[in-house]
């Protein structure tokens, strides 16, 4: 091997090195954790909130010992109905979902805005345990008055939204329209004449 090909593959060697120990060093467990809360009034007067979690491993190795704490909610305003604020699993492999949900009941009128989730695992090449953090929801309105609706006003609504695109098939459909009519009433005049 010549001087001149032993300075070009160097570098090449070092840089490869470097790439390897980079990638060797992002195999750890990357947590993606969206929350979502979805609310419905109960005729007793209370509201229901539905809380889902997913929980997806987009990392390139096995986490372990995987919890979830949601402490979000204050036993002053949300009751639990069913299911549970945490949960564990025993691992996560990479590329694997978990999913989790709980159901709340509240009494309690007035806004509420919650923290995200928390999300603890042990990765096999570090001691301490890693967390990760789940999406923010929305600030929520518990128990908001809703103003009544009024009649007609669902097709003002539908109006508004969908009004230009309904004057424009209007339109197109008249252009149709005359374009089609008169060749046909020329059509009938065309075979009179031939008679």
């Amino acid at each position: 091997m010549t001087r001149s090909k032993l300075a070009f593959m160097l570098p090449l060697f070092v840089s490869a090195i470097l790439v390897s120990s980079v990638i060797a060093s992002s195999d750890v467990p990357f947590m993606v954790v969206n929350k979502k809360v979805s609310q419905s009034r109960l005729k007793s007067g209370a509201e229901q909130l539905i809380v889902s979690i997913d929980i997806f491993n987009q990392g390139s190795v096995t986490a372990y010992d995987v919890s979830l704490a949601d402490d979000s909610w204050p036993q002053d305003k949300f009751e639990v109905v069913s299911g549970s604020t945490s949960k564990t699993w025993e691992r996560l492999d990479a590329g694997a979902t978990a999913s989790h949900s709980f159901v709340l009941e509240s009494k309690v009128k007035g806004a509420f805005q919650g923290s995200p989730a928390v999300i603890k695992f042990r990765v096999p090449t570090k001691a301490a345990l890693q967390e990760a953090y789940s999406t923010p929801i929305q600030p929520l309105d518990i128990l908001a008055d809703k103003p009544q609706e009024k009649k007609f006003e669902w097709a003002k609504r539908l109006l508004t939204k969908y009004g230009s695109q309904v004057v424009v098939l209007l339109f197109v459909g008249l252009f149709v329209y005359v374009l089609v009519s008169p060749s046909k009433s020329n059509a009938a005049k065309g075979s009179k004449k031939k008679r």
